[in-house]
């Protein structure tokens, strides 16, 4: 039986669906936190401007009329008599409601406000009037099956005998006078007030930043330790091998090479961070440290997120040792048994030089002959149970991570504070500067148009939604809606597919293969496609409601166009914040687009939409909390610096639960 059908409110249909969202037992459910508040409290909409929010409460005035469109697509209308006013109120996809908005219903009415034609176009309809005080009401990322509010439901029906472990040290909640962990997750799941809300959301966050910095802090201290491999590289080789590019490398480039000579040349083990711009040449640099390694007399890998990723570095690899005796092969999961037995054979027989693949590198079954280089993607920091495994068969390579998000030093030095680290600035030569277009959805002819010439030359387009359905309290463009309307001004010239974060593995590399082939010439995606393949054919990124997105996220997936010498295009549709997003028309540099999020977030709106956390946080966000981070750093030093922390049984939970973290690295 799923562990979930044991709870409260869960049976075996609602356990798949959390299962879905990545819930699998009760302490995934009560750690699945909101990522946004609505605030539920009367507006005067006579101090309101055009297109403010507005929350608002009345009595029907009739039944409401609908209109069906598609299937899919439908719009209710019907009259809102506030006492002092009447408005017309519209809202999309919502016609089972019909049947309960009799006219003298009470109602309430979350949406955006008309000035001029004195209409509310809602984004939610709860069949009540507001209460006295304000609500507030968590919101959570959901999928199809379930709502945000019978989420919550299950949640807090579940709240009670929670076991509830306190990490943070005694002093350290006394110091800045915490309130205890296990009101703080009723608090976020259950708010009573603003008050006890932020106070709630600064306990939990100031938690998962304090482990945080705890495992980075041990990996610094105990990085000492470690000895380097001994190696002798004529500096002389590697110069040659660059010479024979097939282009010419950056003077930042050249830069990161060397940094990386430097430490596989010294005795200190390297532990490197090499970040850049999706599109700065970070790859060729990493290929340059395989060959360095690779004179050494060492075998190399290199790690990557996908299988789809792991095939295209092989093939890149492969055309630029073509002329060397480097022997490089793919291990993959998709691969027969027979063939993956086969490179275990040759990778402990030394016949394997260059081995690239995804985390299969590090499995049981892989032995290497002598290891001694590991490139990663940051996505996957190389843990220390990695680390052990290797260190076990007697290995301790050197190590570089590859990191496509580029974030300004005094944070990086921070976050990645056991590492070195090494910037690429500048465009690979040849490469044209991606054009950024912000347009209203006023103007989406315009946009259109541009798809259209950029199609009738053979080239391919991104549209990225927010969404991949409808949800329930958003009436933003979703993948479905979007392939809809690119079929009907683009079938009779173009194939379009989706792709988005539900489907499994083997269904999105297939389309990413076949978007690869240009058997595909728009492909309709969430923005899983941040991390993607590179297809050089690809000129035009569409993204719609950008207002969604941080800047450093737009950038990402601005960074996949733009990918040779073709010019290229990202368009921004959004009726929502322009000046902020005017940022990315002014400038395509990746780090000075950091340092404005990093402005521009400032202190961050509690009540407002949460972008996704940097490095998987739940709650925590290095922009908007990093004076919380710089916090938790000192003191999750100061803790280890402790001689308590060593014998004392009070730190035993730390230390476990420490040890357990760095072990699922």
């Amino acid at each position: 039986m799923n562990e979930l059908e044991l709870l409260n409110g869960v049976g075996v249909k609602t356990a798949k669906i959390l299962n879905k969202l990545g819930i699998y037992n009760k302490q995934d459910l009560i750690e699945y936190y909101p990522f946004r508040y609505e605030i539920l409290e009367r507006t005067n909409i006579d101090k309101l401007e055009n297109d403010d929010r507005v929350v608002i409460d009345g009595v029907s005035e009739r039944i409401p009329n609908v209109f069906f469109f598609s299937k899919k697509f439908n719009k209710m209308e019907f009259l809102l008599n506030t006492g002092n006013n009447i408005y017309k109120v519209i809202i999309f996809n919502r016609a089972f409601l019909k049947t309960k908005i009799n006219p003298g219903t009470y109602i309430t009415v979350i949406g955006k406000y008309d000035k001029k034609n004195n209409t509310i176009v809602a984004s939610d309809i709860k069949l009540s009037l507001l209460p006295k005080v304000p609500v507030i009401e968590p919101i959570y990322h959901v999928c199809s099956g379930i709502t945000s509010k019978e989420l919550n439901k299950i949640i807090i029906n579940n709240l009670n005998d929670i076991d509830i472990k306190e990490y943070i040290p005694e002093y350290l909640i006394d110091r800045y006078k915490l309130i205890n962990k296990n009101k703080s997750i009723i608090e976020v799941h259950k708010p009573s007030n603003r008050v006890n809300l932020h106070n709630a959301l600064n306990y939990l966050k100031y938690e998962e930043l304090f482990m945080f910095m705890l495992k980075i802090n041990y990996l610094k201290n105990n990085r000492v330790d470690t000895l380097g491999i001994k190696r002798d590289i004529d500096k002389s080789l590697v110069d040659k091998f660059i010479s024979t590019l097939p282009f010419e490398l950056t003077l930042d480039q050249l830069k990161g090479v060397n940094d990386i000579y430097n430490d596989l040349t010294s005795k200190k083990r390297m532990n490197r961070l090499l970040q850049g711009d999706v599109g700065s040449g970070k790859t060729i640099v990493a290929i340059i440290a395989l060959y360095i390694n690779y004179l050494s007399n060492y075998q190399g890998v290199l790690m990557a997120p996908t299988e789809i990723l792991a095939q295209q570095h092989y093939n890149n690899i492969t055309k630029l040792f073509k002329d060397t005796n480097i022997k490089v092969e793919l291990l993959t999961g998709k691969m027969k048994v027979s063939e993956k037995k086969n490179i275990y054979k040759r990778l402990l027989n030394n016949e394997i030089d260059i081995l690239i693949g995804t985390h299969a590198l590090f499995s049981e079954d892989v032995i290497y002959n002598n290891l001694g280089l590991v490139i990663t993607d940051e996505q996957h920091r190389f843990g220390v149970n990695q680390r052990s495994s290797l260190k076990n068969k007697g290995i301790t390579p050197d190590i570089l991570y590859l990191s496509a998000t580029p974030i300004p030093r005094t944070y990086a030095l921070t976050i990645y504070g056991d590492m070195d680290i090494s910037s690429i600035h500048t465009r690979p030569n040849g490469r044209k500067e991606v054009i950024t277009l912000l347009k209203s959805n006023k103007e989406i002819k315009d946009v259109l148009d541009l798809i259209y010439m950029e199609l009738k030359k053979k080239h391919q387009v991104y549209v990225i939604a927010p969404l991949i359905e409808e949800s329930e309290n958003s009436d933003m463009e979703n993948v479905y809606e979007l392939k809809d309307k690119m079929d009907r001004a683009f079938s009779k010239i173009c194939k379009t597919d989706i792709l988005h974060g539900k489907m499994t593995s083997k269904e999105k590399d297939e389309v990413m293969t076949k978007y690869k082939n240009n058997e595909i010439s728009i492909l309709i995606s969430t923005t899983v496609i941040e991390v993607g393949v590179d297809v050089g054919n690809a000129t035009v990124m569409v993204i719609f409601d950008s207002f969604r997105f941080g800047l450093s996220q737009l950038h990402q997936l601005r960074g996949r166009v733009g990918r040779n010498e073709l010019q290229s295009y990202c368009v921004l549709i959004s009726d929502k914040e322009a000046e902020r997003l005017k940022v990315l028309t002014n400038t395509t540099d990746g780090f000075k687009v950091s340092e404005e999020d990093f402005k521009l977030r400032g202190s961050g709106d509690l009540f407002g939409t949460r972008q996704s956390g940097d490095m998987n946080f739940k709650l925590a966000d290095i922009k908007h909390d990093f004076s919380i981070l710089l916090r938790a750093k000192e003191d999750s030093q100061e803790v280890l610096s402790s001689k308590e922390y060593v014998n004392d049984k009070k730190y035993f939970l730390l230390r476990e639960t420490l040890e357990k973290s760095m072990n699922n690295s």
